[in-house]
């Protein structure tokens, strides 16, 4: 299912991680404070609560936390930005415990909870004797999965992103599938990556998994030989350190632990760097860091990657469509709006769809390419002088020449049976108002596509092209023929009756279809008896002799 994290966008990630980083650091407020605080992962029940306990403040956790915070700060500063000192960094949590123990241990300080008595041993062994409750268990286990898949990824890719690194999600979920089924066997809780451990492991410097086995192999070699050591540690430290096997209630050095490793995670930088550049991203991140603190961390990613989902929806079924034109002094065309050097020509609009076309997007597709018929008239200023579009050029890729500037849209990669009912409905509208379709260098797959599906045979295998510029040339004799012919014509008919007889004409005057078989040839040898031909002009399609 490591796909599926494709859909969480470095938006909703940099959101998702600021507010939960905020809601953690809150959630540790209760060891400096000295009372409960309401364990939630919203931010508003924890404010209230921190307002509504003020009466219970202590100051000896509040100093030993604020001293130990600034401690761990101080480290991780002089760690950063002094090389010969980069050991500090990873001694700080360390320093801590020690600081915090000591204290402990030497002022016995009553408004300070210690950890206490801790179990020594490891877990015991055990195999499920039966699975009568698996049935109601289903509806949880599926929300627990997803929740995990979603947060645990969530941090992974975060660091990813801080240190420069891709992430195999694949491989993320089956570390935690295998980590939960082995650890069913230990009567173990359900395990995902967590996120104030991910980010304390970050801000100490580890680099690898490696420091995951060697965290593992000192808590088994602690819970076997040191639980007496750790009955005088403030809990607040021992939230972080032994949080994991223990499951007891931590205080007061550890909350320091916590809250100086998910202050880095706070990134307001980036929030500001996406409303620079894209509002449409910062408008993703603020969604979800306020879905996030005010609804919890589940809620906050659900609708995160809701809204990624909608705005990549959005943008598949609302393509980028440009209107090419060519750069002057070359064969090359180009987006208009891009290169506003660039020149269209007078009967015909070449177009470009930077995206597959498919069900979702056709009516769109349908709607820009009417407009197009009326807009871009007013920008032709080379060819001969018709009043309105004649030919309608689809390009279906971006052929790349050396040396000459370029944008870098998507080509027209796939299309299903809804594009292609859309092309022939098309195709049908603009028959009947004595419009021709020409389409230039569609990939294998669509060309199959187009061939299966009787479009080819439609529009005609003689309006298929390698090049838009041979599409373009044959386009401008035909616009050429139909200015000559309308100056012959003179009176004795009218402009529906010349115009019609006219693209009869010129559709018999491109020959007749050639086989399927030919499909993918483009060898010809006889090009097209088109008046003035050129032989470089060549068909995509080719035709029977």
């Amino acid at each position: 299912l490591g796909w599926l994290i494709r859909f969480i966008s470095h938006s909703v990630i940099s959101g998702f991680t600021t507010a939960s980083a905020i809601v953690i650091g809150l959630s540790q407020a209760k060891y400096f404070l000295g009372y409960e605080i309401d364990r939630s992962s919203e931010i508003v029940p924890i404010i209230k609560s921190i307002i509504s306990g003020a009466d219970k403040f202590s100051w000896p956790p509040f100093v030993m936390g604020s001293i130990i915070l600034a401690i761990l700060q101080t480290m991780k500063h002089l760690g950063k930005s002094r090389k010969h000192l980069k050991f500090l960094r990873a001694m700080g949590p360390l320093t801590a415990v020690i600081l915090g123990t000591s204290s402990a241990k030497i002022y016995h300080p009553s408004s300070i909870t210690l950890v206490g008595d801790i179990p020594q041993g490891l877990p015991s062994f055990s195999i499920p004797k039966g699975f009568k409750h698996a049935k109601s268990l289903i509806s949880t286990t599926l929300v627990i999965t997803g929740v995990a898949i979603l947060e645990s990824v969530g941090i992974a890719k975060a660091l990813a992103a801080k240190n420069g690194y891709e992430l195999d999600s694949n491989q993320e979920l089956f570390g935690l599938g295998a980590a939960n089924v082995l650890g069913s066997f230990f009567s173990a809780y359900p395990t995902t990556g967590s996120f104030s451990r991910s980010a304390v492991n970050h801000e100490n410097g580890a680099k690898t998994g490696l420091a995951g086995v060697i965290t593992g192999i000192v808590m088994c070699c602690a819970l076997l030989f040191l639980t007496p050591v750790f009955e005088y540690i403030p809990l607040h430290l021992e939230e972080l350190l032994l949080g994991m096997l223990t499951m007891g209630p931590l205080q007061c050095a550890l909350a320091a632990i916590v809250i100086s490793a998910v202050i880095s995670l706070v990134d307001y930088e980036e929030a500001i760097f996406l409303w620079r550049v894209g509002k449409k991203d910062f408008l993703l991140w603020i969604i979800t860091a306020i879905t996030t603190l005010f609804f919890g961390i589940e809620i906050g990613v659900l609708i995160g990657v809701g809204f990624s989902l909608a705005f990549v929806i959005h943008e598949s079924a609302n393509p980028h469509i440009a209107v090419l034109g060519r750069l002057p002094g070359t064969t090359v065309y180009r987006n208009i709006q891009q290169y506003p050097e660039a020149y269209t020509y007078n009967g015909i609009v070449i177009v470009r769809i930077d995206s597959p076309i498919y069900f979702a997007n056709t009516s769109y597709i349908k709607d820009r390419l009417r407009e197009y018929e009326i807009v871009v008239d007013k920008l032709t200023r080379r060819g001969p002088q018709v009043g309105r579009i004649y030919f309608v050029v689809l390009e279906m890729s971006l052929s790349y020449k050396k040396n000459v500037a370029f944008d870098s849209p998507a080509a027209v990669t796939y299309i299903d049976t809804g594009a292609v009912q859309a092309l022939k409905e098309l195709h049908h509208e603009y028959k009947s108002r004595h419009i021709q379709i020409a389409i230039s260098n569609p990939n294998r797959n669509v060309l199959l596509m187009l061939s299966k599906s009787g479009v080819v045979e439609l529009i005609g295998k003689e309006w298929y092209f390698v090049r838009v510029h041979d599409a373009v040339q044959v386009c401008l004799q035909h616009v050429e023929s139909i200015k000559e012919d309308h100056m012959a014509s003179g009176s004795d008919s009218s402009p529906e009756e010349t115009e019609s007889s006219l693209f009869k004409s010129l559709l018999k005057q491109r020959g007749e279809d050639s086989s399927v078989a030919e499909l993918e040839s483009g060898t010809n040898n006889k090009p097209s008896d088109l008046k003035h031909s050129d032989p470089l002009l060549e068909p995509l399609l080719l035709q029977k002799s």
